[in-house]
């Protein structure tokens, strides 16, 4: 039992902040329903071509007490309603954690209540368990999680609580990348490309038009369910260099002029590779295991032909798919709140003194 009382007989109000990477989020939950989530995305990357950590963490500063403001007006809720603060306590950006992980403790402590801390990636896959109002389904136990970002792809086995009486269920990695995430292969192969940057939504819109069988880009051949996607990129990289090089050009741009729907076509095969490879280990997992319930989380969860390819293989091998609103996707703080709304009602609070960290694994 965590030494500070809790508040007995009245409403369990969760608030709940993550700023792992980018983006600043607020999230608050009454009694299980999420009441409200904010987020304000840092457009000061784009030029840089990828997130620049210590502007990042600035960002932070600044946007937080709003974004927080922000969460608990939507509420509907005061601070002095709230039964503990959550907050994410890492993987990622350092810099970044260290805003969102100090402002917790000091609204904690300020409040005497208690401190939650939550695993980022397991965050991401609670977000199916999030109440929204929607109707959505939430999967059964024990279920699959194709969990991919841009600094993770991994396939997590998702099964019951220990205790009966518990919330949070037990999560154990059976499967993940050896090298680069989907996510970062997509926003690399997109900066070769010349696109903007964050590359995936940019890869996503252009496949549509191009041709997925365009360009036959290297696969992995790893046993069990591991990723790698360091060939792939080299394959993507090679194939761009010795296309320029048989016309005697320089850039992309040269290129792409002289090529009919040279951007288009790239990012439709790489796409499709992608996902493939995605797939298929899952596939793999889901036969090997007889798991016949599977889910998606991550960034890379937005991208339509990862969302199709889920609807498709369920048809095709009688899975039921849960594909999470676009809302909780990317990194936002309403999946950080439903974990600590089932860590709260399991009791397991976090020291004060406890530190974030940039690594770790679920």
């Amino acid at each position: 039992m965590h030494p500070i009382l809790l508040k007995m007989g009245k409403e369990t109000v969760i608030l709940a902040i993550e700023s792992s990477c980018d983006d600043t989020s607020a999230a608050v939950i009454i009694d299980g329903v999420l009441r409200s989530n904010v987020t304000a995305s840092q457009k000061v990357h784009e030029e840089f071509g990828g997130v620049v950590p210590e502007l990042a963490s600035r960002a932070h500063q600044q946007n937080i007490l709003p974004v927080v403001d922000t969460a608990l007006k939507r509420a509907g809720v005061g601070k002095e309603a709230l039964s503990a603060i959550a907050f994410t306590r890492g993987p990622g950006l350092l810099g970044s954690l260290l805003v969102g992980t100090s402002f917790a403790k000091g609204l904690a402590l300020a409040l005497n209540i208690p401190l939650i801390d939550v695993n980022h990636l397991q965050g991401h896959v609670m977000a199916h368990f999030v109440e929204d109002g929607t109707g959505l389904p939430h999967p059964d136990y024990p279920f699959l999680c194709l969990l991919v970002s841009g600094g993770n792809s991994q396939i997590v086995l998702v099964e019951s609580p220990k205790s009966g009486a518990a919330h949070m269920p037990q999560m154990r990695i059976i499967g993940q990348t050896i090298d680069d995430a989907a996510g970062e292969a997509f926003d690399k192969c997109a900066k070769v490309l010349g696109l903007p940057y964050p590359g995936g939504p940019w890869i996503d819109r252009l496949a549509k038009l191009g041709d997925a069988a365009k360009y036959p880009f290297a696969k992995p051949n790893l046993p069990g369910y591991d990723y790698s996607f360091s060939g792939l990129k080299t394959s993507f990289l090679y194939t761009l260099r010795d296309m320029l090089r048989e016309r005697g050009l320089e850039t992309i741009d040269q290129l792409a002029e002289a090529v009919p729907d040279l951007r288009e076509d790239f990012c439709a095969s790489l796409q499709a590779t992608v996902v493939d490879i995605l797939m298929r280990k899952l596939k793999k997992a889901a036969k090997d295991l007889n798991i016949s319930h599977v889910a998606v989380a991550g960034g890379v969860s937005a991208n339509s032909a990862l969302r199709q390819a889920f609807i498709d293989y369920g048809k095709r091998y009688h899975w039921q798919v849960y594909i999470p609103p676009f809302a909780f996707t990317t990194d936002n703080a309403a999946m950080i709140c439903q974990a600590g709304y089932f860590k709260y009602l399991d009791h397991d609070f976090c020291a004060i003194d406890e530190v974030p960290f940039a690594k770790t694994t679920i």
